[in-house]
């Protein structure tokens, strides 16, 4: 069977609902720790969606496992086919990471991780300030990792999609990519 020169469906969704969850997450944390008038509506909206990006996140490691993704281009250069999987061994392992480390940092505090009206998480470790007061750092240094290798991300695509036009970037577009010889 020859491989697909596109991410299956469900990966392309996937990806561009997690890419919008994932920034609007970061936009929270910003606004979390700049604001304190809408502190508790952005905590109460953070904690969720933190939730739903992990379990999104194992779906799409599990869609990848189902379905490996497309062939980077034959003429990449090594260097950049070891970039692009170091960068997505980074971004699916600070999807894992950020969301695990929230909910065991807010255990560490003994705050309940609420998701739906009374739906709430169990704690995952012992209550422990100086616990809470580690993973707060790392949670905050994560998210700084995030944003960078999102950046790279980006950057790698606008790469593909406007200078080397080698169909990358189309693999994981929502439309569908023109064929040759279309206007």
């Amino acid at each position: 069977m020859m491989p697909s020169a596109r991410f299956n469906r469900p990966a392309r969704l996937l990806h561009w609902v997690m890419a919008a969850l994932i920034l609007a997450m970061l936009l929270i944390g910003v606004g979390m720790v700049t604001s304190l008038s809408g502190y508790g509506a952005l905590v109460a909206l953070h904690r969720p969606l933190g939730i739903l990006i992990l379990v999104l996140a194992l779906l799409r490691l599990v869609n990848r496992r189902l379905h490996p993704p497309p062939p980077l281009p034959a003429d990449l250069p090594a260097w950049q086919r070891r970039a692009a999987q170091a960068s997505h061994v980074a971004l699916y392992g600070l999807m894992l990471a950020m969301p695990l480390v929230g909910w065991a940092m807010l255990s560490a505090a003994r705050y309940p991780v609420a998701l739906v009206g009374p739906v709430v998480l169990p704690p995952i470790l012992p209550r422990s300030p100086m616990l809470y007061a580690g993973l707060r750092s790392l949670h905050t240094i994560l998210a700084y990792a995030l944003f960078g290798v999102i950046l790279a991300h980006v950057g790698a695509a606008l790469l593909h999609g406007l200078i080397r036009r080698d169909g990358v970037f189309a693999s994981m577009a929502p439309w569908r990519p023109r064929r040759p010889g279309e206007g």
